[in-house]
């Protein structure tokens, strides 16, 4: 299964809270406000762009959508606190970055 990284920039209150339910209804986690995280099969990853391709269209959105590889997830850096929900951050990323990564305060 493949690492997910979603991403997004929208502007609109209600448009945003719709992708990010859309986004956690895939078992994906939030990582930053507008950044969600998890792994997806493939055929999933495949209905989730659709489900948001919908929503966005014609909308002043922008949604990312990154396949990572669990080799290139080892090289993270991350500097400074979550800015989430703490038990959602943790939850999220519990077994993928196992000691792998710095962590600054």
């Amino acid at each position: 299964m493949p690492y997910l990284l979603v991403i997004y920039d929208i502007s609109d209150d209600e448009l945003r809270q719709k992708i990010a339910d859309v986004l956690h209804s895939f078992g994906l986690g939030r990582i930053q406000k507008s950044a969600f995280f998890g792994y997806l099969i493939n055929a999933r990853v495949k209905d989730l762009v659709a489900k948001i391709k919908k929503l966005i269209k014609g909308k002043r959105a922008n949604v990312q959508f990154y396949i990572i590889c669990k080799q290139c997830l080892t090289r993270r850096i991350v500097i400074g606190v979550p800015t989430v929900d703490e038990n959602e951050y943790r939850k999220t990323l519990t077994g993928i970055f196992e000691q792998n990564y710095v962590l600054e305060y």
